[in-house]
């Protein structure tokens, strides 16, 4: 197993050498080392948490032009060159189809634990002082506005209302990052959750202070 691993990570990281600064090849490894530490705390199979928490992020839908099955096609191609069974890609496919938060409208169609502890350890890199600094990168990379008091955060948005939103990026906070605490599926995601929770909600106390000149 261990080979596998050591494989997965290198095809990872040539994949995403010229990802965006969020979604690179260290925002896969904060996540597998989540997957991971969480994993010790539940009744799962490690190689398929190790494996779908390296692949899950592989082609991006948002990275092209939102299409949602490179991914999958990219991850499958792969695992099948390495030669793991069916059952296993099958498994890892599904976790990759079903981890995204699209808005929060989306109803999973395959639940695992293996997919629950991936989700859980995606959702931590969403928020605190990572999740904030990640959110701010991306904001930058499609040139958004850091903050509009005229456009209103939407908590009502499709899936594809979501996908294509240009809001300013302190809007993501209400559209998203402040939901994931009440959306973890662990006990050990709730617990770090929460602290990261309530980081966020002190940085937005300071930004709103200095927007309008009160620190």
């Amino acid at each position: 197993m261990d080979n596998l691993i050591e494989k997965t990570i290198a095809f990872v990281k040539q994949q995403l050498q010229n990802a965006e600064g969020g979604h690179d090849w260290f925002h896969i490894e904060r996540v597998y080392k989540n997957s991971v530490l969480i994993a010790k705390e539940e009744n799962c199979n490690l190689e398929i948490v190790q494996l779908g928490a390296l692949l899950h992020d592989i082609a991006d839908s948002k990275f092209h032009n939102g299409d949602e099955s490179i991914g999958p096609k990219t991850a499958r191609n792969f695992l099948e060159s390495v030669n793991v069974s069916e059952e296993t890609i099958a498994h890892i496919i599904c976790i990759i189809e079903n981890i995204s938060f699209k808005g929060g409208n989306f109803d999973k169609k395959f639940t695992s634990k293996e997919l629950e502890i991936i989700q859980d350890a995606d959702r931590l890199d969403a928020i605190g002082a990572i999740g904030i600094a990640r959110t701010f990168n991306y904001g930058g990379f499609k040139n958004r506005q850091l903050y509009n008091p005229e456009i209103l955060p939407n908590l009502n948005m499709s899936k594809e209302e979501y996908k294509n939103s240009e809001a300013p990026t302190l809007n993501h906070f209400y559209e998203k990052l402040l939901l994931l605490k009440d959306k973890m599926n662990t006990e050990t995601g709730k617990k770090i959750a929460q602290e990261r929770h309530n980081y966020m909600e002190t940085f937005l106390e300071q930004f709103y202070g200095e927007w309008n000149g009160n620190k």
